[in-house]
């Protein structure tokens, strides 16, 4: 920790991730809001599923562009300043996207929201690399990765609150309108959490440095030459598939493709995202307990990576399946596991680099969304061709085992003699 941040109390980072974890619930509504009124919108502006596919494609695209964009910008700027005004940002145009009056203004409304929202994740990750050590932060980025559970959970309701017995054409802007001003609180409390000096002189904690994981700064460029890398690429383009792909259609493929009615499709949504938020949640703690149990770092977070990739691969069990209790509990399952992959790859990602933390989460970033977008899309089409939902959701979930396959194969940690350069 950097020398202001150690004379806080021993409570006040964790009250930060806290913080984090808000950021996060505010990120998901913004970003749900339009899945849980998908069959709404695209009966009322006439669209083909190809066409909303497009809008989760551009949306992907422009997180994409801006994952790079903001990663780059987080390591050169102060991330006191530039965090709240992305959330103010990504907060208008989820508000604005309540007042659209036709297809391509929901495009545009949509494509801004990703771009602004990319800004989160350099942003947060800074924040949990400067005030937690090694050991601490799969706990650290499990906090701040449930929110998006968390506000996956609360969509819904928020949806199923405003909305129920309304069919009125475009009560659907309502909650749009609600969630896109709540940005603004979060902003207050921000500044009155942090300042400046929290953030140091732009190192991590020193009990981060391990002997084992030497730490390249000077050259931003040597990160391409790392194995581990390369493994982070095809890791984080696997889970964001199966992750963005099955946010994106789970309330279609329950209404549309099981039959379920809207409010029942709403309330296990809400279900679905609580079985995220505690796979979430446990996957950080499963990792923390088997270091504490004498267990390596890595080997730990390798461990549940994996269990939780075959949980995932349950989309395939789920798909064949009829409406009914066995359908939603496989469902929870995969949920639990889909979600747990993510504090496993940020803390994996924090390894490469402390200096250049914004760039790696940037980078990595724009591949998790430049692979994840055109999947929207096909799913769409794939599904006008065939009258299903089944096939693009089962693919859908097996992605992760070929993440974790490309880890076992590419991971290598670095040798403890090896030389140390910090920027």
């Amino acid at each position: 920790m950097t020398s202001s941040t150690s004379s806080r109390s021993a409570h006040w980072k964790w009250l930060v991730c806290g913080l984090l974890l808000c950021a996060s619930v505010l990120l998901y509504l913004d970003r749900q809001t339009l899945p849980n009124v998908a069959s709404r919108v695209t009966k009322e502006f006439n669209l083909r599923q190809e066409q909303y596919g497009d809008v989760e494609m551009y949306f992907g695209y422009a997180f994409a562009v801006g994952a790079f964009l903001w990663g780059c910008v987080a390591d050169k700027w102060s991330v006191r300043w530039l965090y709240p005004a992305l959330v103010l940002a990504w907060s208008a145009m989820g508000f604005l996207t309540g007042l659209v009056k036709d297809y391509e203004s929901l495009l545009v409304c949509r494509t801004l929201l990703g771009f602004f929202e990319s800004g989160h994740w350099p942003c947060a990750l800074k924040t949990t690399q400067r005030l937690l050590a090694r050991d601490e932060r799969t706990l650290g980025n499990s906090v701040l990765q449930s929110g998006a559970s968390l506000g996956a959970v609360m969509t819904p309701l928020v949806m199923k609150f405003m909305l129920a017995g309304r069919t009125e054409p475009g009560v659907w802007r309502e909650p749009f309108l609600v969630i896109g001003a709540v940005g603004v609180l979060w902003v207050v409390a921000w500044f009155l959490m942090l300042k400046e000096k929290d953030f140091g002189n732009g190192e991590s904690a020193p009990e981060a440095a391990s002997p084992a994981v030497p730490q390249r700064e000077e050259n931003f460029f040597a990160i391409f030459t790392d194995r581990r890398f390369w493994a982070l690429v095809v890791v984080v383009a696997a889970i964001n598939i199966c992750w963005q792909v099955v946010r994106a259609w789970l309330p279609k493929f329950l209404i549309e493709g099981k039959g379920y009615a809207e409010a029942d499709a709403l309330g296990f949504n809400s279900l679905y995202y609580i079985a995220t938020d505690i796979g979430c949640l446990g996957a950080g703690a499963a990792a923390l307990w088997l270091v504490k149990r004498g267990w390596e770092v890595h080997r730990s977070r390798a461990t549940v990576f994996g269990v939780c990739a075959l949980l995932t691969s349950l989309t395939a069990v789920a798909a064949a399946l009829p409406q009914g209790w066995a359908l939603l509990g496989v469902l929870l399952v995969v949920a639990g596991g889909s979600l747990g992959l993510f504090p496993c790859y940020y803390s994996f990602s924090q390894e490469l680099s402390t200096k250049h933390q914004g760039k790696v989460t940037g980078i990595l970033g724009t591949v998790a969304w430049a692979t994840s977008s055109p999947c929207q899309k096909f799913f769409g089409r794939l599904v006008d061709q065939t009258g299903s939902f089944n096939e693009g959701i089962a693919l859908a979930g097996l992605a992760p085992l070929v993440g974790y396959a490309a880890l076992i194969l590419l991971w290598r940690e670095p040798k403890a003699d090896r030389p140390v350069s910090v920027g």
